[in-house]
């Protein structure tokens, strides 16, 4: 089958490119692999190979010629194949029509001549051989607009598909604007206390929070983020598109009523609220996270169902900005993913700020003015002037019919291999979507993997080393197994331990609450897991998830310089716990 050979693109900022060199003559056969021509950018001169075997049958570019990337230079065919319909059609699908017989002045500059100038619709043109694009991005979320920068940057023609605003779930509804409110109840928080570092002259019993300034900051806060990752994707020259994306077949999408064509696609469409199946009263006010984090005023009481990341996060946030709280988890723990010795020290942190705490209690039914549970066999109920429903997102698989296109899926998440590949060679998954670990630097990650996995550079995604973050203050941070996880797997395990009440700089601060604790495997004291629970941790867990990523020892962590007076200073003495004694603490 003809081919027509376009301009490469070959940067993102390649427009155009010279062609310097034909290494094969109209009519010789040339061999997939061997150099075809040579071209000329704004950087360098380089050899194209040949993706294919066939006949050089027609040279539309001469030597010399220069031509927008993308716009057909040659056709390489078959010795009996009709080259000037293969030549019509490719004409047509430009935008150009060409008369039978006739190459494309547009795309055609002799040498001595002016460049080759495309036609208007040919500013835009793809070649004949590829389809549209090379990869279709569904979804602008942190796996997404990632996904799609990544491409372009490595040379493929890229579109990206968002029906709402960049930056998905993590900078509209999650990451970003959760942080934004606890930045605010922090403050509110220091300024209560600040007598304590000799600051006088505030009234704590006077200061409260402004709803409606937060949500401001807020807004303006997410509205330039999000503004920041459109520049970032035109910048980068990806094609944006705006609607739905349905996808029609392994290779075509629609969006806007028009079905547009790749090689690839690369769904990156996140996740939704979950809500529990429970009987609710109307009159009850019951509010997922979404509307939760456009409160414009502190309800006097919430009860929260779910004690996981999203539901402590608001539980501390409430807590602190004055409203009664009350959290129902269905589990024995809050935070059940966190090892158990720093969760037993939330919980406490948490019952100080008057946080009441139902663990293995099942919600049986919301009523106009309480939540009722099921806690050891008897029901119990909280009184509650608004819920918060708190149980966790599941993922977002809307416009993709996975059946029919014959992607696997398994409790309602899409199934990928360790390169994001689906079941369907040419179609990948990241993020939410494919319910691995549902973050938004795993996204991120998961979506270099995969575009460099299609562009031919092999790569695997490890989810062995993929830290967590938890915002309360102290912070909580952790990379790998907990203590109990890593005995389940090696029997005996090596663990060290360092409060944060011996560390100076977290003296300095006030804050000396929480501790690091670390685990080794038996043999090699190779580091498993990195559990922190202090100011500034989750800037410091990126330490430890290199560290684990490198297979590195305790003993490599020991000898490696902290400086001081710092917080980390306490990462590298639990190290020296776990071996032999902390330096600066007896235990």
């Amino acid at each position: 089958m003809a081919e027509i050979i376009i301009m490469p693109k070959l940067g993102f900022n390649m427009s155009e490119g010279s062609l310097v060199k034909w290494h094969i003559k109209e009519g010789e056969t040339v061999r997939k692999g061997e150099p075809l021509f040579s071209i000329e950018t704004d950087k360098t001169t380089m050899d194209i190979e040949a993706t294919g075997d066939g006949v050089l049958r027609k040279i539309l570019l001469e030597e010399g010629g220069k031509v927008p990337v993308t716009l057909p230079i040659a056709i390489v065919g078959g010795a009996d194949e009709d080259i000037e319909a293969v030549l019509s059609e490719a004409m047509k699908k430009l935008g150009m029509e060409a008369p039978s017989g006739e190459a494309p002045a547009a795309a055609v500059a002799q040498p001595g001549t002016k460049d080759a100038q495309p036609a208007e619709k040919a500013a835009t043109a793809v070649p004949l051989a590829a389809r549209d694009y090379d990869i279709v991005v569904i979804g602008g979320g942190p796996g997404g607009y990632v996904a799609a920068i990544k491409a372009a940057q490595l040379g493929k023609r890229t579109a990206i598909i968002e029906e709402d605003s960049f930056g998905g779930v993590c900078l509209n509804r999650g990451c970003i604007p959760t942080k934004v409110l606890l930045r605010s109840v922090e403050a509110l928080k220091e300024a209560k206390e600040s007598e304590r570092y000799g600051v006088k002259g505030v009234a704590a019993d006077q200061l409260r929070l402004d709803m409606e300034v937060v949500q401001q900051r807020k807004s303006s806060v997410v509205s330039q983020l999000v503004g920041g990752v459109g520049g970032l994707l035109k910048a980068n020259g990806v094609t944006i598109y705006n609607g739905s994306a349905e996808i029609r077949d392994e290779h075509n999408v629609m969006v806007g009523g028009k079905v547009i064509s790749s090689e690839y696609i690369i769904i990156a469409a996140g996740s939704s609220v979950k809500s529990l199946p429970v009987p609710s009263d109307s009159r009850m006010n019951v509010m997922t996270s979404d509307e939760a984090l456009n409160l414009t005023e502190i309800p006097k009481s919430m009860a929260i169902i779910g004690g996981g990341v999203i539901g402590i996060e608001f539980a501390y946030f409430l807590a602190n900005a004055g409203c009664k709280v009350t959290v129902i988890e269905f589990l024995d723990r809050i935070l059940p993913m966190v090892d158990e010795e720093i969760t037993e020290q939330v919980t406490a942190l948490l019952k100080t700020m008057d946080v009441t705490i139902h663990t293995g209690a099942k919600v049986t039914e919301i009523t106009a003015d309480s939540v009722v549970f099921e806690k050891q066999g008897a029901l119990e109920s909280v009184d509650a002037a608004s819920v918060l429903m708190a149980v966790g997102r599941i993922p977002n698989l809307k416009g993709i019919d996975c059946q029919s296109l014959n992607i696997k899926t398994e409790k309602g998440a899409i199934v990928t291999d360790e390169t994001l590949k689906t079941s369907v060679d040419s179609i990948y998954a990241i993020g939410d979507v494919n319910g691995k670990a549902m973050l938004a630097h795993t996204a991120s990650m998961e979506a270099v993997v995969a575009v460099e996995n299609i562009c031919g550079h092999p790569s695997v995604m490890r989810y062995d080393v993929i830290p967590s973050a938890i915002y309360l203050q102290p912070e909580i941070a952790c990379v790998g197994l907990t203590e109990a996880q890593a005995k389940a797997k090696y029997g005996k395990v090596k663990t060290g331990t360092f409060p944060l009440l011996a560390n100076g700089k977290a003296k300095v601060a006030g804050e000396e609450k929480g501790l690091i604790k670390v685990v080794l495997e038996p043999e090699f004291n190779e580091i498993v897991g990195v559990h922190l629970y202090c100011i500034h941790a989750t800037d410091m867990i990126a330490e430890a998830a290199l560290a684990m990523n490198l297979e590195a020892t305790a003993e490599e962590v020991i000898k490696t310089v902290h400086p001081h007076p710092t917080v980390s200073e306490s990462i590298h003495e639990a190290f020296h716990a776990a071996l032999d004694k902390a330096i600066h603490f007896i235990s």
